[in-house]
């Protein structure tokens, strides 16, 4: 398997479409794809996460992606969980979530009837607060309806709850 630097070099690069994901959003993404209630199978969520071109994708990337799932299944089947989101890293030093959040939520609008239930009993609510807190528009502004003015603060406290669940971070230099 190669690694996860290898496989953000190649999701990064001219050989994948503009709108296949990277390392962040995609591991975000694995976890929603992993933490649903229905299963999703890989002829689903693999296109999905390949920008919807998965002929002529190189088979060490298929199977580090495959690997990249299982870790995190494993992780998340483990008392407590053993997972570390991949968050990019700003060079002021703060963790960036939005990719990440933005990953898993496009896992979620996959079975979103599903997730929905999950998000109408308060503890689910209060789970997929802090990723939602990193969902913005097209023009920047928060879809729970935070000020410009605390969206910043908000964003960092919304990260730390994120990491606080029972996993660390991976930070990738962006």
């Amino acid at each position: 398997m190669e690694s996860l630097d290898e496989l953000d070099d190649y999701l990064s690069s001219d050989a994948t479409p503009d709108s296949c994901m990277c390392i962040s959003d995609l591991d975000g993404f694995m976890h929603g794809v992993v933490c649903s209630h229905v299963m999703i199978q890989p002829e689903e969520w693999m296109p999905v996460a390949m920008g919807g071109h998965v002929e002529g994708t190189p088979d060490w990337v298929i199977e580090t992606i495959v690997c990249l799932y299982g870790e995190i299944a494993y992780g998340l089947s483990q008392d407590p969980p053993e997972v570390e989101p991949i968050f990019w890293q700003a060079k002021e030093g703060h963790v960036i979530a939005m990719d990440w959040c933005e990953g898993f939520m496009k896992a979620v609008s996959l079975r979103h009837k599903e997730w929905l239930r999950l998000t109408e009993s308060s503890a689910g609510a209060r789970l997929m607060t802090p990723i939602l807190v990193h969902i913005l528009d097209d023009n920047g502004n928060s879809v729970l309806g935070i000020s410009q003015e605390d969206l910043d603060e908000t964003l960092d406290a919304a990260a730390k709850e994120i990491l606080d669940c029972p996993h660390g971070v991976v930070q990738v230099d962006c």
